[in-house]
């Protein structure tokens, strides 16, 4: 049952430095420390007893705080392209140094990366192998050009798997212990489970949830999923909605005049801006892919299962099961309108942005903007293209109301 004693925003506070506790201790502690990609088999790591780094939720927490500057520029100067994903850069730049005024991360014994989410990050890690001189470990996953995954995809995973496991085991120097991964795969369903009806709440009408929360919540998802303060956490934001329905409140200032999808990762730079533009227009985002990335859904014991799930995360995933995804939260949520965000780091998502939210459109006939930002880079925003496509948005949505 969640803590009485603590709200989520208390809670999410106190489990973030929890998590950085664990990491800034582990090897007095006699831990390793492992660098990974944000939607690897944590699985495996938490059964392993690895304490987990994660570089993305590291460079977005740094973006937030306007510090990402110096890093990009540092690994520009390093020779790093300004095209590659501002996160790698970010990371690469902060690499050099292991110093931030903002956070820091301790130095790996060794990186894990999964390509389900782009194919950037095989190169990114196997620089940051090299430059700390530490195994590095990848877990291939073909793209999904067909709706569904395959069994010969599944089975060709699943072998990823276990040859991740057999390195886990070199690295660790013991023998992975099957029955806690079936303990900790038990974990990360309930998690999963409790973070998706958690932030189902945004669909609600009217929302009991500013929906820009999702992406406060995001961070803990990432790097809790196969521990239960991550189920904690979020049964205790579903019980925050459900008082704050009760009550007939929302955490939403004002009135919730128009409802939208917002496909793309935040602009972490400038959010404040992003989300004070949309508010001052009555505009609440009740529909998000993210919930989905994380809602990573098997049966305990299933590693068939597990494969196929890992494989089906929204960035890897066919085009038309783009758009039925979009379309579906669309419906779900209730929005007026999406807005896509054509993040210059994410290349995969934004080649097919093009056909996707033509696609959704055809489907729904809801109205959408487009805007050019960047996840983390602060120089590839700019606050005025932003603004005038949201009011011409809610032009757009104003007159389908009518």
């Amino acid at each position: 049952m969640p803590d009485s004693n603590l709200n989520s925003r208390k809670l999410s506070a106190k489990l973030t430095a929890e998590y950085y506790e664990r990491l800034y201790t582990a090897k007095a502690r006699g831990k390793l420390v492992a660098w990974a990609t944000s939607i690897v088999p944590q699985e495996l790591l938490e059964t392993m007893n690895v304490e987990v780094a994660y570089p993305e939720n590291h460079a977005a927490a740094i973006a937030s705080r306007k510090g990402a500057l110096p890093f990009l520029e540092r690994a520009e100067n390093s020779g790093y392209s300004n095209d590659i994903c501002s996160y790698a850069r970010v990371n690469l730049g902060y690499s050099q140094t292991l110093e931030s005024e903002i956070l820091n991360l301790p130095k790996p014994d060794f990186v894990i990366c999964i390509n389900n989410i782009c194919n950037v990050v095989v190169k990114w890690y196997e620089c940051l192998a090299r430059y700390f001189n530490v195994p590095y470990i990848l877990i291939d996953v073909p793209f999904n050009h067909e709706y569904e995954v395959n069994q010969s995809r599944v089975d060709y995973i699943k072998a990823q798997f276990q040859d991740a496991i057999v390195k886990l085991e070199e690295i660790c120097g013991k023998p992975f212990d099957y029955d806690r991964f079936e303990k900790v795969m038990e974990i990360s369903q309930r998690a999963a489970r409790a973070w998706r009806r958690a932030m189902d709440y945004a669909h609600r009408v009217p929302s009991p949830m500013i929906g820009f929360n999702m992406f406060n919540y995001m961070a803990l998802i990432v790097c809790l999923r196969g521990r239960e303060e991550a189920v904690l956490l979020f049964e205790t934001v579903a019980a925050e909605m459900e008082a704050l329905m009760a009550e007939g409140k929302s955490q939403f200032p004002g009135e919730e005049k128009y409802r939208i999808l917002w496909d793309g990762i935040a602009v972490w730079p400038h959010l404040a801006h992003t989300v004070s533009t949309l508010h001052g227009m009555n505009v609440n985002m009740t529909g998000s892919t993210y919930p989905d990335a994380w809602t990573i859904l098997y049966d305990v014991g299933d590693l068939d299962g597990m494969a196929k799930a890992y494989a089906s995360i929204m960035n890897n995933i066919c085009v038309q099961r783009q758009v039925d995804l979009r379309t579906q939260i669309l419906t779900a949520s209730q929005c007026d309108g999406a807005v896509y965000h054509l993040n210059r780091s994410c290349k995969v998502m934004d080649f097919m942005q093009f056909d996707v939210r033509k696609r959704v459109h055809d489907a729904t006939g809801k109205p959408y903007a487009v805007f050019d930002g960047d996840q983390s880079d602060p120089r590839n925003y700019a606050e005025a293209q932003y603004e005038t496509r949201m009011q011409a948005l809610v032009e757009s949505m104003d007159e389908q109301k009518k």
